[in-house]
């Protein structure tokens, strides 16, 4: 996240996206708990499946009939979480996406968190927030003050995602539909990518 605050300071808001390019086709495409230390993964992929639907709290975009659900822990203050959103619409006509935040990046991750989970339209709110975040205008304008049963809720996602032993945004959990098994990804993809991660045809 230093490195896109850097690129930002260089660049400027109007060619943020192009820095944010670059870094991307440098290799960085998640964001990191700055105060991350060497985590072991305390779930097996099941477990972290098991838990995460149980446990985590997010919204749902793309299709509700279907029984292919994708969970996506992240952070509203992360870039390439913007990026994994805006090239996960293609598949959401197929796809049911849980978008589950958790906040570590900076003091705005948890208000927006919290607006984007009681917004009357999440996926529209989402759509524009992260294209507020790709644009380095910083995302939805969210109040600081957060009901009870909403920070909590972000809080035990965040308690959730370090349990599970990750340190980056966005971190995918889902089912392969031609294999049956759990995949887990860190980071984020193209379209093409995330429909071959997901075993889709």
């Amino acid at each position: 996240m230093k490195l896109i605050q850097t690129v930002y300071k260089m660049t400027g808001r109007r060619t943020v996206l192009t820095g944010l390019m670059a870094i991307a086709a440098a290799g960085f495409i998640a964001c990191s708990q700055q105060d991350a230390k060497d985590q072991e993964t305390n779930l097996s992929a099941q477990q972290a499946w098991d838990t995460v639907a149980k446990e985590g709290r997010g919204f749902t975009a793309g299709s509700m009939m279907t029984a292919n659900t994708v969970f996506v822990m992240f952070d509203p203050q992360c870039p390439h979480c913007g990026h994994l959103w805006q090239q996960s619409i293609p598949l959401q006509a197929k796809v049911k996406f849980v978008w589950i935040p958790v906040a570590f990046i900076n003091a705005k991750s948890a208000p927006q968190g919290a607006a984007l989970l009681t917004a009357a339209n999440p996926a529209e709110a989402m759509t524009a927030h992260e294209a507020s975040i790709l644009d380095g205008t910083g995302g939805t304008a969210a109040s600081s003050s957060i009901p009870d049963d909403i920070n909590a809720a972000i809080a035990h996602n965040t308690a959730l995602f370090n349990r599970m032993g990750a340190d980056s945004v966005p971190h995918i959990i889902a089912k392969n539909q031609t294999t049956g098994q759990i995949v887990t990804h860190t980071g984020a993809l193209d379209t093409d990518a995330l429909r071959q991660l997901l075993g889709m045809d």
